[in-house]
Parts: C-alpha cells; structure tokens; sequence
C-alpha cells in the first residue's frame, strides 16, 4: 500500500482541493475513483472509512484523515518541509484559516444549489418518487439537502440565495486580493485559502456563471494564474469537470461561446 491512498470522486470540489495539494508536494498516492451515482460512497467498505458517506478519505500509512479542509490542512502540517501553503507568521495563519471557514461556509455549499439543478437533475428525473427518497434517506450528510431539492429541482428562491452568496464570495475575494496586494488572496505566494477556493471557481466557470467576475481584474487574474500552476492540469484530468460528463451542460456552454 502507499504511503497515501485517496478515496475522492473526479467531478467533486472537495476531491479536487486534495489532489491539488498532493499534486502541489509531488506526493504518490493510490487514488481510488469513486462511482457517486453508482452509491460506491454508501457502500459498507467505504462507510467503514468515513461514516459520513461523503469524498474525499485519504488514508495516511493506514490512519484515516477526513474532510477536505482538514485534510489539506493536515497535509500541509505533514508534509511541510516539501511546500507549505501556510504562513508561518501565527497571525497570517489564523487569518488564512478565517479565510477558509468563510469559503466552507459560504460559496463551498452555495455552489452545490447551480450544480445540482443544472448538471444532476436530469438523472434525479428519471426516477420514481419512491427511488428518490430511498437515495436521500441513504446520504448521512446529504439527506436534507436532497429532499429540499426533489425530483424538480430547488425552486427560484433557492437557486437565487446560491447565486447571491457565490456573488458575495467573488466579491469578498476582490477585496482580500486588494488588501494583500495579490496577485493570491494572501499576498504574494499562494496558501490554502486559494486551494479551498479554487474549486468553486472552477465549477463556476464550468457551469457559465463565469461572468460574475467579468468586472473584476484582480480575480480574472488569480483564475489565470491558478490554472497556469503545474498542480492544476493533474488535478482536473479529464472528467473532472461536469461538461466532460453530462453532454447537455457542454451544449449549453458551446451555445454560450457562440452568442
């Protein structure tokens, strides 16, 4: 067995914040693909891992190390002589941290609302109510969520709420990349924070909401500059992103780049 073995999902933002990190380190790891439509995290070997049913797990020579955030943090400690993502300064720490729980609090869940609706409800649709709520009920983290969205979708109100807190989590980032003086959240290197981040934006972009940045130079830059890191390509390989699985968001955004 490797040192380290990832259980995550291609297509999931908090799977690609830890391959980035491991990716960033230069770590092998044993990666393990999880089916999430296919129940492989409801699944007793997996939930044996992490009882919550949720990617990623990493394993960690045998020990397990759960949530994303807190895996990435818990690398970053490990593995700290290699590259550190963290500020060695206690003050700059904490605020990086600060800066993480805003991001797992705000556009983290807020991004999942558009994802859901516009890349997962085809397959929602195609079952009976019965079906339905039997997959719910099976989610230990998700069943709420799922049972508000239905076979219809979230309504307007929700969908609306999502699409403020992301818009309020673009503009939050503006003004941490203006107080630090950028080109990152905070300052000149990139830190976790950016990492947490990045997946949110990323998905954004996948699923046309791009253009709530449109105005704003200093985060057009910070995704350029993201995606230009030697960590990004290994981390997003293809069928990380929702249009390289459901042909009909990539219609939509082949129609968009022709508008």
């Amino acid at each position: 067995m490797s040192e380290f073995v990832l259980y995550n999902a291609p297509q999931s933002t908090c799977s690609q914040r830890v391959r980035f990190v491991l990716h960033a380190k230069k770590l092998a790891f044993e990666e393990h693909k999880l089916d999430l439509f296919a129940g492989d995290q409801l699944k007793q070997d997996y939930l044996a891992i992490n009882p919550n049913g949720v990617v990623p797990a990493l394993l960690h020579q045998g020990k397990t190390v759960l949530d994303s955030s807190v895996i990435v943090e818990y690398l970053d400690e490990v593995k700290s002589a290699v590259h550190s993502f963290t500020p060695t300064d206690p003050v700059e720490r904490a605020r990086m941290r600060w800066m993480m729980r805003y991001i797992d609090e705000i556009p983290a869940p807020a991004i999942r609302v558009p994802s859901y609706n516009l890349a997962f409800l085809p397959h929602f649709k195609t079952m009976s109510e019965e079906e339905f709520n039997a997959l719910a009920n099976s989610k230990p983290l998700r069943k709420e969520f799922l049972l508000t969205m239905g076979r219809s979708g979230f309504p307007k109100k929700e969908m609306d709420e999502a699409l403020d807190r992301l818009h309020r989590s673009i503009v939050r980032m503006d003004e941490w990349i203006a107080q630090s003086g950028g080109p990152w959240l905070m300052g000149s290197s990139i830190s976790l924070a950016d990492i947490a981040i990045m997946p949110v934006i990323v998905r954004m972009n996948d699923i046309n909401l791009d253009t709530a940045w449109a105005d704003k130079p200093a985060v057009s830059k910070w995704f350029e500059l993201i995606q230009a890191h030697p960590s990004f390509k290994p981390t997003y390989y293809t069928g990380s992103l929702l249009t390289e699985k459901y042909p009909h968001l990539a219609a939509l955004r082949k129609e968009k780049s022709h508008a």
